[in-house]
């Protein structure tokens, strides 16, 4: 703030002091008095808007036989949930169409707070699949040409069911890649916790049992998802 922004701040709480006072006593102090001429940069504005943002791209997959698959997802920049449009090796416009109306009927009211979608230059986004966001009020922001860094959570997010799942998993063809997708997003989702959310889970599932630092679980339950590559632990009734 300058001098005469916190001159004004003052008379707020009823304190009078003049203008050419605040300048003085800021340059004895070796500041400018002009304040610090503060411009709102990406990151800011990401954190500041977070709860308004949703973010998208694709995850691209090969298949044991050499075929390329895309992974159309969103997840919501404040609390990382993401939600899998759907999978294709032909990602066409209408077929981008039909998935953003399926998104836009599944989130229903829930997608009235966002505000933002972050999106990369891709040119499978087409200018018809902007307008089903713009037609619900949401603003379409595109990515800085070769800066991955601008769509921070969409390009984190691609990275962890490659590291987590897929890595570890041959795919045979889209509807194998697809149940695979599905269920790891719901572990995702629902029990794997995220290090941005306090190692908490994003929608935790209802549980009666809750451990105190006096009272540890005597017994463990181990869910197996995807055959065993993912265990889930919850305390047993």
């Amino acid at each position: 703030m300058g001098y005469l922004r916190i001159s004004g701040e003052m008379a707020g709480l009823g304190i009078s002091v003049s203008a050419t006072t605040v300048r003085r006593v800021l340059q004895k102090a070796g500041l400018d008095p002009n304040g610090d001429r503060y411009s709102l940069c990406w990151r800011d504005f990401v954190r500041a808007q977070a709860r308004t943002i949703l973010a998208t791209d694709f995850l691209t997959v090969e298949t044991v036989f050499l075929k390329r698959l895309y992974v159309l997802f969103f997840i919501e920049v404040d609390t990382r949930r993401v939600h899998l449009a759907g999978v294709t090796s032909h990602p066409t416009g209408a077929w981008m169409i039909q998935q953003t109306r399926n998104l836009v009927i599944t989130l229903g009211e829930a997608l009235s707070v966002c505000m933002f979608l972050v999106r990369d230059r891709d040119t499978k986004f087409t200018s018809t699949f902007d307008d089903v966001f713009r037609s619900e009020g949401i603003r379409v922001i595109r990515t800085p040409v070769r800066a991955p860094r601008a769509n921070a959570y969409a390009e984190r997010w691609v990275g962890t069911p490659r590291r987590e799942c897929l890595d570890w998993i041959l795919i045979l063809g889209r509807r194998h890649l697809e149940a695979v997708v599905r269920e790891y997003v719901t572990h995702y989702n629902a029990h794997r916790p995220h290090r941005g959310l306090d190692l908490h889970p994003i929608c935790p599932e209802p549980f009666k049992f809750r451990s105190t630092p006096d009272q540890l679980p005597r017994r463990v339950h181990r869910r197996d998802r995807l055959d065993g590559l993912i265990h889930e632990y919850t305390r047993a009734a």
